[in-house]
């Protein structure tokens, strides 16, 4: 039976359909890339703003019309969505069959089997379902999930909801995974979960990310990448084995999302403008080359002109090396839905544009400071008239800018090049192969 899985949201719903593809395919489904040729269609949705429901539904829309165009007989929601809204969802789209959330993975296939009278059929394999993972990323590129949910209660944000407390993944599941991804030939691993510094506490006692990358960084992998790392967890030890290690990258992305304190007080954050300079001014201090990334929220409850402004201030002032901005979206069931002084669309997407026009300027004179220097680059495509495109360690995949150079002769997808940058643009860069 054919089974085509569509998943939307962050990289951590995607290991997620990775892992769901896995258990199926090992359970003795087949995965097909063509959704009309699929008697069961998962639609792995994302439920974290209002603009990712949407698309989730018109996505679940739009493929339930297989059911009559194709030879869908069974339509699955999964995701966050299911795990807060499964009851008004089956009621208000009867095209969906069933709905199960992040924490059911391993109920898709009883649930399949259920639905459509298969019959028990082979068992399904017992042990940690990341391993039967098939990765839907380019073969050199992996995502590795060391924990999920959040503890962090932030006034704006629904993930405690759809996706629980903080869980960490054993480290010895993860070290086994991790194995695996390296036989199977990636080169670049990347750590992901809602906040990767705080890996480990609730299995440990202790947060021992320092412990865990010391463990991967003896595996074979060219770069490992740490994404979402909370700025209060990180500290000189970690830092440290950053710098002692050639292939973890010198790349740290810090989800900020404001930098006045009196927003960050009303977004349930423990940082400050100063704690937050502080903690910069340290990873510059062990790794001065350090790329770093953050994430920043225009128009929360309460944002004053003057609070703006501040962030625009900081912004400036830290010049980060890559950073994504949005303006606040209200969502039902989060404290911040019920603060006060709720900002203006109209106001929230003057600031949102002002924002973005200032981080256009601060990154293309980033850009420019990696003029004549030479970057190793994973090549990812192109080879049309000798140029190719990539990324540099510090350049993460889908949310940072790429680097395009002349190749010459034939240059394989997946390998590794060095480049001398000879330009630079607003957000890309552009060299030779050396």
């Amino acid at each position: 039976m054919n089974v085509y899985l569509y998943s939307l949201g962050c990289v951590k719903n995607l290991v997620d359909g990775e892992a769901m593809s896995g258990l199926l395919r090992a359970c003795g489904f087949t995965l097909t890339d063509e959704a009309a040729a699929a008697e069961v269609i998962i639609v792995n949705t994302c439920g974290f703003i209002r603009s990712a429901k949407e698309e989730s539904i018109a996505a679940i829309l739009r493929l339930a019309a297989y059911k009559q165009e194709g030879r869908c007989r069974l339509l699955l929601a999964a995701g966050c969505m299911p795990q807060k809204y499964a009851a008004e969802m089956l009621s208000a789209m009867p095209e969906i069959d069933a709905a199960l959330g992040p924490g059911q993975i391993r109920e898709v296939v009883p649930l399949i089997r259920e639905k459509l009278g298969l019959g028990e059929g082979p068992p399904a394999p017992c042990g940690d379902i990341h391993l039967l993972r098939i990765l839907s990323t380019p073969p050199y590129t992996a995502y590795l999930k060391i924990a999920d949910g959040c503890n962090n209660r932030c006034s704006y944000c629904l993930i405690p909801q759809l996706r629980g407390v903080y869980q960490s993944r054993p480290m010895p599941d993860i070290l086994a995974e991790a194995r695996l991804l390296a036989q199977k030939g990636v080169k670049e691993l990347i750590l992901v979960a809602q906040d990767t510094t705080g890996y480990g506490f609730d299995l440990y006692g202790e947060f021992v990310l320092p412990q865990l990358l010391r463990e991967l960084a003896a595996l074979p992998f060219v770069w490992i990448r740490l994404m979402y790392s909370y700025p209060r967890l990180i500290g000189p030890e970690l830092l440290r084995v950053m710098a002692e290690h050639e292939n973890i990258c010198h790349y740290l992305d810090l989800p900020l999302q404001h930098a006045d304190d009196g927003v960050l007080a009303a977004m349930n954050r423990s940082d400050t403008r100063q704690s937050l300079l502080e903690k910069i001014a340290l990873i510059r201090e062990y790794l001065p080359d350090a790329a770093l990334r953050t994430t920043v929220m225009v128009g929360f409850p309460g944002e004053t002109r003057t609070a703006w402004q501040n962030l625009l201030g900081f912004l400036s002032e830290a010049r980060f090396d890559w950073v994504g901005v949005f303006a606040y979206s209200k969502e039902d069931g989060t404290a911040a839905a019920r603060l006060p002084a709720q900002v203006a669309q109209k106001t929230k997407d003057v600031r949102l544009h002002k924002t973005m026009s200032l981080l256009a300027g601060l990154s293309a004179e980033k850009m420019r400071g990696f003029i004549r220097r030479e970057l190793d680059v994973l090549v990812e495509g192109g080879g049309e008239d000798g140029l190719y495109f990539g990324r540099s360690a510090f350049h993460a995949p889908e949310v940072d800018g790429l680097v395009y150079f002349s190749g010459g002769e034939q240059v394989e997808t997946g390998s590794f090049v060095k480049v001398r940058v000879t330009s630079a643009g607003v957000y890309d860069l552009y060299g030779e192969k050396t």
